[in-house]
This record gives structure tokens, C-alpha cells and sequence, in this order.
């Protein structure tokens, strides 16, 4: 049957061909750590057990004059000891169905281009995740959830940072600082993430709880519109971060990304018939030093 001109098969149609409907979260873990190569898919790392050298009972490099010592005396031995440790490269790879060439050409949207992208994506995502699994020590069976036992760990101040009367993420910070300086590392630039909800939280108390209480603080932290660099730290928001936890870290020091295969992209072709993409990535996150990381637990109870 013919149409009409009042009827909409004959219409023209303008396509847009952005596909809309999920924002791109940035995969960010990676560039705070170190990241070096290994050759071999098995990993042997070794851990010194102490930082300062010292006799068991702490007095016994120092000699003191304050008792006479024979001339000659011989100094005290002591020896540094070392944990090693294994580790074992993970292979994170996923591939998209075969896609028509015909499907390719004529689509109102880019699949083909869509599809490289959002795969290369996914395996960043596994791989941000595996590093955040290693600095926050998740168990393997809640990768997203902190189980911190050998880095440094608090729980939050009162009732967490959601409560304003009793929280205080100010102090929860501080304490985080303090116990890493305790283990020797410097705290000064560390990496603090967070969820978007501690971010809340944390913006909230320090312009309508603290804020109103120091002239000028409320209004210049609103006009900056950022809290980055405060205390000496540098926040980083971000939905790969679990809320209710915030984790504090030495970038760079505290946890290492052993590359074996760099991020790779291939087009499998079946000529005249369709085309596949396949991307993967292989290497494996490792806790080189625990006591540059802290956890705030409970920050949201």
C-alpha cells in the first residue's frame, strides 16, 4: 500500500549515531603505582623484615662511655632478614562476537569502533580493579570489599563520616599520615581515594561543620572548588573506590604493576563473512610496601 503524506514511513529521520545512556568512568589506579616488566609468568619478590638494623633489645649499636669499655671491644652483629614471596601473572582477555561485515558497513551506530573501545575499556576496568584489590588487600572472593591485615588500618572517628556531629575525617586523615610516617615513609603527597560519597561527606563538614567557624575558609574552599592538596595530600575521586573505606597511599612506592604482556587489540577477520575483536592484558599487582598504605574503615557506618 502507498503512503500518504501524512503518514511517517516517508519522513526523513536524522540518526544520531552517539551512543548515549553510560558515562565513561576513568580506570585511574594504575598511574599511582609503579609499574615495571617481568619476563616470567611466576614472580619471586623479597621483602626486608626491618627497616633500621638494631640489636633485640634496641641499646646495642650504641656504645656509651657512661661505663668503661675495653679498648678493642668488638661492635655488636647484627644482620637484615628477608621474607620472599611469589606471585603469579593474571591474564585478563575478553573478545566480542563475530560482527557481519554487512553489520559493520550499515549500522545506524558505530558498533565495530564502539565495540574496540568499550572491550579495551573492560580490561582496564579488571585491571584498576586488581590493583585497587592489592593495596585495599581484598579477598579474592570480594575483590571490591577491603580486608586490610598488613597495612595500616583505623576506624573511623564516632560514627564515620556521615555523622556531623560526632565524624571527623579531618582527624581520620591525620591518623592515617601519622601511622604511615611511623613505618618510615614520608606522607607528604600521598594519594587519598575516595567514593563520592566520603567526598560528600568530607566537603560537607569542612564548609558547613567546620568551615563557618574560620572566616574565609567556606567561601575560598567553594571559590577553588576543590579540596585537592589539602593537608599535604591529593585526593582522588572516583566510583572504583568502594565507599565505606578511604585508602591513603605513597604513589609510586607503595605497590608495583608487574607488566608481562602490555594491553594488546586484535581483529580476527573472517574475509567476506564478519570480524571479531579480541584485547587482553597480562601482568599481576604487588604489595611491595604494606606500611606505605593506610585504610579508614567505617567511614560511612
Amino acid at each position: 500500500m502507498a503512503d500518504t503524506s501524512g503518514e511517517a514511513d516517508i519522513r526523513g529521520i536524522d540518526i544520531d549515531k552517539m551512543l548515549k545512556g553510560f558515562a565513561d568512568e576513568e580506570n585511574v589506579f594504575k598511574k599511582f603505582v609503579t609499574i615495571s616488566t617481568t619476563k616470567a609468568r611466576e614472580i619471586r619478590w623479597y621483602q626486608k623484615t626491618s627497616g633500621f638494623l638494631d640489636t633485640t633489645d634496641t641499646t646495642g649499636i650504641t656504645k656509651t662511655w657512661i661505663q668503661p669499655m675495653a679498648e678493642g671491644a668488638l661492635p655488636y652483629v647484627v644482620e637484615q632478614s628477608f621474607t620472599r614471596n611469589t606471585s603469579y601473572v593474571k591474564k585478563f582477555i575478553v573478545e566480542s562476537p563475530w560482527i557481519t561485515i554487512e553489520d559493520i558497513k550499515d549500522s545506524d551506530v558505530q558498533v565495530f569502533a564502539t565495540n574496540v573501545r568499550d572491550l579495551r575499556r573492560g580490561v582496564d576496568r579488571k585491571v584498576d580493579l586488581r590493583i585497587f584489590s592489592v593495596l585495599n588487600e581484598c579477598a579474592a572472593a570480594t575483590p571490591t570489599v577491603p580486608n586490610p591485615t598488613l597495612v595500616n588500618t583505623t576506624a573511623a572517628t564516632a560514627d564515620g563520616w556521615n555523622d556531623a556531629v560526632t565524624g571527623n575525617p579531618i582527624k581520620d586523615l591525620l591518623v592515617g599520615k601519622r601511622k604511615i610516617r611511623q613505618q618510615g615513609y614520608n606522607p607528604q603527597g600521598a594519594i587519598v581515594s575516595l567514593n563520592s560519597i566520603e567526598e560528600e561527606f568530607l566537603i560537607d563538614y569542612l564548609i558547613n561543620v567546620k568551615g563557618s567557624s574560620v572566616p574565609g575558609f567556606s567561601s575560598e574552599l567553594i571559590k577553588q572548588s576543590s579540596i585537592m592538596g589539602m593537608l599535604g595530600l591529593n585526593f582522588l575521586t572516583t566510583e572504583n573506590q568502594t565507599t565505606d573505606y578511604v585508602t591513603m597511599w605513597i604513589p609510586k612506592s607503595a605497590a608495583t604493576w608487574k607488566k608481562f604482556i602490555p594491553s594488546e587489540t586484535a581483529i580476527l577477520d573472517d574475509p567476506g563473512i564478519a570480524k571479531k575483536i579480541r584485547t587482553w592484558e597480562e601482568g599481576e599487582c604487588i604489595l611491595t610496601d604494606p606500611g606505605a598504605v593506610h585504610v579508614t574503615t567505617d567511614t560511612t557506618v
